[in-house]
């Protein structure tokens, strides 16, 4: 439920004169929007993408090797236990890197020099993980094929599949492991360059604009038994699934659907979000559909309807261009 910061500040009849205009205008500048960054240089994360409590371990030790890179670390351990130190598996995988006990035991480090490994612990997990990461890498160095893909091959489906088969190995779970993590990467890197546009963007926009001035209904997803009322977060979802891009359920996880552009980046169609804190994407409790113009359409909050609102607010946390691949990467996380 979204916190009311500011008003409207503009009526409905002109928010729908303009909104073609907006989607048209953004989209023909967005070749022009660049990054903070040139190419060649080492992979950052993303501002906001990483809970601040774990972004420096893994901005470290993300560069333990030429295999990994800190995004590709992010992307395993929230794939792995989306950020949560205390979960379980039911295959008994614990911690926040659900790490299988005897992996533990032959891997693990005392990274916080603190006299134990402990798998509960993410100063010692996090770092254990990355360096589980490049003992694969090393095992697979001489590997045909890209050695970040081979290295997460060989956590999947272990080092002697991925040398054997001269590179990834032909079973459906790895390979759909290594695009998961690979396209996830791109939701924690911080970008270099332009983010590129949705092609479904205009159409989740057209869905949601058909939606203005339907009530709010706390966990609605538009059915008929729902009314046809939506929370934030279900307006978002319905919006990309009537363009064929199946977001997760919960604002927090449709975060991670893509990557995140700057404030002055935001194109027509980019989901935009906003935080209790601003450090932890984890605390996210609203998404909207940015339009143009500093301008979102949402579902605000009990006894409101769907409208448009302001995007500048002291709770925003950041934005995601969403993609299929995006979307259908954290379809296949595991989250316990």
């Amino acid at each position: 439920m979204r916190k009311l910061w500011v008003g409207v500040g503009v009526g409905i009849g002109m928010c729908l004169c303009f909104i073609g205009l907006l989607v048209v205008g953004v989209y023909s500048a967005a070749g022009n929007l660049f990054g903070e960054n040139g190419g060649g240089r080492s992979v950052g994360l993303a501002k906001g993408a990483v809970p601040a409590q774990f972004q420096q371990l893994v901005q470290d030790w993300g560069n333990l090797c030429a295999a990994l890179n800190p995004a590709i670390l992010a992307a395993q351990i929230y794939s792995e236990s989306a950020w949560n130190p205390k979960a379980v598996s039911p295959a008994d995988a614990r911690g926040i890197a659900q790490f299988i006990p005897a992996t533990w035991e032959s891997h693990a480090i005392d990274a916080n020099k603190d006299g134990k490994r402990d798998i509960w612990d993410p100063q010692d997990a996090i770092p254990s993980a990355a360096v589980y990461d490049c003992a694969l890498a090393k095992d697979v160095k001489g590997v045909p094929g890209d050695l970040a893909d081979n290295m997460l091959a060989s956590y999947n489906a272990g080092p002697y599949a991925v040398i054997q088969h001269r590179g990834v190995p032909p079973y459906g779970e790895t390979r759909s492991y290594v695009k998961a993590i690979r396209t996830l990467e791109k939701s924690f890197a911080r970008p270099v360059g332009r983010v590129a546009p949705s092609q479904q963007a205009a159409g989740a926009i057209y869905y949601a604009q058909e939606k203005l001035n339907t009530p709010y209904l706390w966990g609605g997803d538009g059915t008929a038994e729902d009314g046809g009322r939506f929370d934030c977060s279900g307006l978002t979802k319905a919006a990309y699934a009537s363009v064929g891009i199946e977001l997760p359920r919960v604002a927090n996880d449709q975060w991670n659907a893509g990557a995140h552009p700057r404030r002055d980046e935001l194109l027509p169609g980019d989901l935009v979000f906003f935080a209790y804190d601003l450090k932890d994407p984890r605390s996210i409790h609203h998404v909207g559909l940015y339009v143009g113009g500093g301008y979102m359409i949402n579902a605000p909050y009990t006894g409101a309807v769907i409208r448009f609102d302001k995007i500048d607010s002291p709770d925003y946390i950041g934005a995601t261009r969403v993609t299929q691949d995006g979307a259908k990467a954290l379809a296949g996380g595991k989250v316990t």
